[in-house]
């Protein structure tokens, strides 16, 4: 009996989720139907089925979640061209043509004298306080965009009838008018609070900032101008931390800019000094405020819309910049024009301090790289004022270490898009910085003046090693950066790649300078310029040492191979140079005459072709074609050298003494080459019985 009557229950339940299903599908259809189409009416629903004839459908039923996809695409349709131009730029030229409207009745009246100055005010304000009162009606009833937009109109006509009460009919003190806008901003604010409109916080703000220019009697107010703009700054900095309205930051930091500008360009005068400098270093700890601690932003989402990503990137990256150079170019303009030129330096490093002080605070990542590289541009705008000759480009080899070395810790730290794009900013500083140094010591005239140096470890080659170990540092920094975080191994690696062609620019410059002195004497092979010399080309060694074994490490570019190959190159041809500059120095310039000049000509063919057969053995050695055809040329050089210009004042015995040397080097590079004693024949060349069948052939 008990299980009868559960069967009955299991029945009726599944009567009713037919009929649901049933009624769910006429749902769908009729939503699918369009709106022009005529729709047949639903055949009646068929009768209920006998118990014993229930069978589970052959087809699935339309799931829940397929239903509610096509209800939300029926819904919320996208928003056409069409729809924008009615609902969003029409409206906002109706505003202004409102207001305009709005002006010229206002001329209107004054100029016919219709009514009087004080009918006009209050008209004036009453339609204002009415429109902004009846905007609310609209809100109530679910056009809000449209209620925001009487607000404007509204709020627009209070602030023009005030400023008509003060400026055109001197009715009301500057005072009162002044309490009369911040009654109308303040309430612009509230209502943007309670109904949580930015548009209404950001009409708050255009009339807030407008105020003083409406009340602008053109004298003197510094003061007050200031700590009114304080506030209205304050005001937004909460604002856009306790709400996500960044975009305001767009009206309120460029407008305090130009406030600044035009009174300093106008008013600034050198007793104002300690004033302004404290008002600028207000305004300054006010928008950096706003980048720090945990602020009410949305995330950035692929949905987000483009002017959402906007204010994002305002409060991160544009205030920031922006703010630094307000605060950096206010200052120095107020300390120049004041006659403390001294202070300049001292000024950039206190900046400098303050960021660094700054990044110790709570704060997002990309913010915290933007006021980190901040203090690195101030530090190195320091140097140049403050620092001379060697210490400026020591101050920003090592700067730039610095920056990659922080760079590579913001990447490791994280492996977010915050933390990616501040590691690429500190990257790209650490980049500049780095160039600033390597250009610095390849401006000096060191390296292509006259004279002999007389010490070896002097301030400029002292410099240059310094460069070495800074290039070299911060290439080691980036490969091991690239070791840990894989999605940064690219940029990495070719910021290694620069730091190791920056080497080989400092080791040449360092065989440069042995090279560029020819015409002066020396001792020698023991002057201070060949001690260079062996320096840079001993540099040039290690860094083809290092770029063979990252050219063998990572195959997937071509890279490090190439630069092998140009440091193989250089290194060869700076050894040559140097070697024929001592070589040539072995004979004084005052004894100078046909014997020695032919003295100097053999011994450089003789240096050239041990250099080359030396090459040529390293070339065996490595199995390098590259090196031996490097050597063989070099050696066809020194042949040609040799039977074309050595031999035409050459005496019997040394002509004999010079063919039998060049004959003998010449057959046994041939006979090395015909025993292939190191295998280099291609494998598939014929070989013994085959080999001696084709040379008899």
């Amino acid at each position: 009996m008990q299980s009868h009557s559960d069967e009955d229950r299991v029945l009726a339940e599944l009567r009713q989720l037919t009929a649901r299903v049933d009624d769910l599908e006429r749902e769908l259809a009729a939503m699918r139907t369009p709106s022009g189409a005529t729709v047949q009416a639903a055949p009646p629903p068929p009768p209920a089925p006998s118990p014993q004839a229930l069978v589970p459908p052959a087809t699935p039923a339309p799931t829940p979640s397929s239903a509610l996809r096509s209800m939300a695409a029926v819904e919320a349709p996208q928003r056409s061209l069409e729809n924008r131009l009615g609902a969003q730029i029409f409206n906002r030229i109706g505003i202004v043509a409102l207001l305009c409207a709005a002006t010229f009745g206002l001329k209107l009246a004054i100029d016919n004298q219709w009514i009087g100055p004080v009918g006009r005010i209050l008209i004036g304000l009453i339609a204002g306080a009415g429109v902004v009162l009846w905007s609310e009606r609209f809100r109530r009833k679910g056009f809000a965009v449209f209620s925001y937009s009487l607000k404007a109109v509204g709020t627009g006509v209070l602030y023009l009838s005030l400023w008509a009460a003060f400026q055109l009919y001197h009715l009301l003190p500057a005072s009162a008018v002044l309490v009369g806008m911040i009654l109308v901003t303040a309430w612009n604010a509230y209502m943007a609070w309670v109904q949580d409109a930015e548009l209404l916080a950001a009409y708050a703000i255009a009339g807030g900032l407008a105020t003083p220019l409406l009340l602008s009697t053109g004298g003197d107010h510094e003061i007050f101008l200031f700590t009114y703009l304080l506030a209205i700054d304050i005001a937004t900095a909460l604002l856009v931390r306790l709400k996500p309205w960044a975009r305001l930051l767009l009206a309120a930091f460029p407008a305090t800019v130009l406030y600044f500008v035009g009174w300093y360009a106008k008013f600034y005068a050198e007793p104002a000094f300690a004033v302004t400098t404290i008002f600028v270093g207000l305004f300054f700890a006010v928008f950096v405020c706003v980048s720090l601690g945990n602020a009410t932003v949305i995330a950035i989402e692929a949905t987000t819309s483009r002017l959402r990503r906007l204010g994002h990137t305002t409060r991160e990256v544009l205030l920031p910049l922006g703010n630094a150079a307000f605060v950096s170019l206010a200052l120095y303009s107020v300390m120049q024009d004041s006659e403390r030129h001294w202070f300049l330096p001292w000024l950039m490093l206190a900046i400098s301090a303050a960021y660094l002080l700054i990044t110790r605070l709570p704060q997002g990542a990309v913010p915290a790289a933007m006021h980190l590289s901040l203090a690195v541009v101030f530090l190195t705008i320091a140097i140049p004022l403050k620092a001379s000759g060697h210490w400026v480009t020591v101050a920003w080899l090592i700067e730039g270490v610095a920056l990659i070395w922080v760079s590579s810790r913001v990447a490791c730290s994280g492996p977010s898009m915050e933390h990616s794009n501040a590691s690429s900013v500190l990257r790209w500083l650490s980049a500049a910085s780095l160039v600033l140094g390597l250009g610095a010591l390849l401006a000096s005239t060191f390296w292509f003046g006259q004279g002999i140096s007389s010490q070896l470890f002097n301030h400029h080659f002292a410099t240059a090693l310094i460069a070495v170990g800074a290039f070299a540092g911060a290439a080691w920094i980036c490969l091991r950066a690239r070791a840990k975080v894989s999605s940064l191994w690219q940029e990495y690696s070719r910021f290694a790649f620069a730091a190791t062609v920056a080497i080989c620019a400092v080791a040449v410059l360092l065989v440069l300078r042995e090279i560029t002195a020819s015409s002066v004497q020396h001792p020698a092979f023991a002057s201070a310029d060949f001690g260079m010399a062996l320096f840079g080309l001993a540099i040039l060694g290690g860094v083809i040492a290092f770029s063979i074994r990252m050219a063998l490490r990572d195959e997937s570019t071509l890279l490090w191979a190439q630069l092998t190959a140009a440091a193989v190159v250089t290194i060869n041809l700076m050894a040559l140079l140097t070697g024929v500059r001592e070589i040539r120095s072995l004979w004084p310039v005052a004894t100078a005459g046909s014997d020695v000049e032919l003295q100097r000509g053999l011994a450089v063919s003789a240096f050239l072709m041990l250099y080359g057969a030396a090459l040529l053995t390293i070339g065996f050695w490595k199995r390098s074609s590259f090196i031996r055809w490097q050597a063989l040329g070099l050696l066809v050089f020194s042949i040609a050298k040799t039977f074309l210009y050595d031999m035409r004042s050459l005496s019997q015995g040394y002509r004999f003494a010079s063919l039998l040397g060049l004959g003998a080097l010449l057959m046994a590079i041939s006979f090395a080459y015909q025993k292939d004693w190191l295998a280099l024949r291609n494998p598939q060349s014929p070989t013994g019985s085959d080999a001696k069948q084709g040379a008899e052939q």
